[in-house]
C-alpha cells in the first residue's frame, strides 16, 4: 500500500479542531514515517463545497461530494454547533452512509457521531460522543449503546470519540495500528502532548476534576491536600487549615466541591497516582508511599474500586514514558481489531 486515503465530510458550521487535530496527526505521522510506510492522503469533500466556513470562522477549501468516489481507507466524520442542520441534511447522511460502505474504517469527532448514527451505520453498535450529549444520542438513537464516559471507543471498523480534542487521541490510535505504538508515540511527542491517551480514559479529566472552589478557606485547604499528599489527611487537620470547626468545613466543603473531604482526598491521591503510572518508572510500593496510602493492599483496593483496574494493569496500558524515551509496543498490535 502506498497511500492511505484519508476523506474527512465537513459542512458549515462544523468544528475546526474536529477537522484540523486528527489531520495534523495524519500529517505528522507522515513526515516521521519511514520512506516505505503507507502515507496518508487527505482529501476534503462537502455538499457546501468549494469553501466551508466553520462555527469559528476558520475557512475549508473542499471538493464536492462526488470527489469522494472510489475506495476510502478512512471515512472521518466531524461535529459542530450546527449539527441539527447537518442532520436534516438527506444529501449528506446518505452520502455518509454509502461512503461508510467503501470504506475500510469510519471515524467520527465530537457530535460526528450522531450523523453516522442517523445513516444507521452504528445501531446494534457501542459508541461514544460529547459528555454534554450522550443522553440526546442515546434518546435519539437507541439502537445505539452510548457510552459516555471512554475518549473514544472501537467497535470493528467504526471508532467514535468525545469532545473535540480527543479526535486527537483517536487519530493518533489509528496511526498506532497502521503503523505500530513507537511511531504513535512519536508524532504525540512531536506535537507536544502531555500524554497518548488510551480510549479507555475517562471523557473526565482527573486535572480538570480537581478544580479548586471559589471559597477561599475551602481552596486552601484543597491547596494544602496537593502539597502533602504523602500525609495522613484527616478531615480535623483540613478543617484546621480552613480555619474552622470539623463539622462546618465538611458540609461547606460537601457544598463546594460536591463530595466529601474524604473523598476527595482518596480521589486526589488516585489522580496523582495515576500521573506517576503513566510517566515514571516508580515501583507501584512507593508510588503507594508518595500518594499517602499507608500500605500497598490499601492503594491496590482504592484504586481498582476507582478505575476497575489494578495499577499494574494501568501501566501497561498508559504508561507513554521509559528511561531510554519511548515505549515501543508492537507486541501489542493484537489488542486493536484493525
Amino acid at each position: 500500500m502506498l497511500e492511505r486515503r484519508v476523506v474527512v465530510v465537513v459542512y458549515a458550521g462544523a468544528m475546526a479542531l474536529d477537522i484540523t487535530g486528527p489531520i495534523e496527526v495524519f500529517d505528522t505521522a507522515n513526515r516521521l514515517l519511514d520512506p516505505s510506510g503507507a502515507r496518508y492522503r487527505v482529501d476534503f469533500v462537502s455538499a457546501d463545497a468549494p469553501l466551508v466556513r466553520t462555527s469559528s470562522g476558520v475557512v475549508v477549501e473542499a471538493a464536492p461530494l462526488e470527489a469522494g468516489q472510489g475506495p476510502i481507507d478512512t471515512l472521518l466524520v466531524p461535529g459542530g454547533w450546527s449539527l441539527q442542520n447537518a442532520l436534516r441534511d438527506r444529501v449528506l447522511v446518505s452520502w455518509i452512509g454509502g461512503a461508510a460502505a467503501r470504506s475500510r474504517r469510519v471515524a467520527s469527532v465530537c457530535g460526528g457521531s450522531f450523523l453516522l448514527a442517523e445513516a444507521g451505520l452504528l445501531d446494534g453498535r457501542r459508541a461514544t460522543t460529547h459528555w454534554a450529549y450522550s443522553e440526546a444520542m442515546a434518546c435519539r438513537y437507541p439502537e445505539v449503546t452510548v457510552d459516555a464516559e471512554p475518549i473514544f471507543v472501537w467497535d470493528g471498523r467504526f471508532v467514535t470519540s468525545a469532545g473535540v480534542s480527543t479526535g486527537i487521541d483517536m487519530a493518533l490510535a489509528l496511526v498506532e495500528a497502521d503503523h505500530g505504538a513507537a511511531l504513535a508515540l512519536e508524532t504525540a511527542r512531536f506535537l507536544v502532548l502531555f500524554l497518548k491517551r488510551h480510549g479507555g480514559q475517562s471523557q473526565y479529566s482527573a486535572v480538570l476534576d480537581a478544580q479548586l472552589a471559589d471559597h477561599p478557606p475551602i481552596r486552601a485547604a484543597q491547596e494544602w491536600v496537593l502539597g502533602n499528599l504523602h500525609n495522613p489527611l484527616s478531615v480535623a487537620e483540613l478543617a484546621r487549615q480552613a480555619n474552622m470547626s470539623e463539622r462546618n468545613f465538611a458540609r461547606v466543603f460537601r457544598r463546594e466541591v460536591g463530595t466529601t473531604p474524604g473523598q476527595y482526598v482518596e480521589r486526589t491521591r488516585i489522580a496523582r497516582a495515576r500521573e506517576l503510572l503513566e510517566t515514571t518508572e516508580l515501583a507501584i510500593s512507593q508510588i503507594a508511599g508518595r500518594c499517602g496510602f499507608a500500605a500497598s493492599e490499601t492503594f491496590f483496593r482504592s484504586f481498582a474500586r476507582t478505575l476497575g483496574l489494578t495499577p499494574k494493569e494501568y501501566r501497561h496500558r498508559f504508561q507513554v514514558i521509559s528511561p531510554a524515551g519511548l515505549v515501543d509496543r508492537h507486541h501489542e498490535r493484537d489488542r486493536n481489531p484493525l
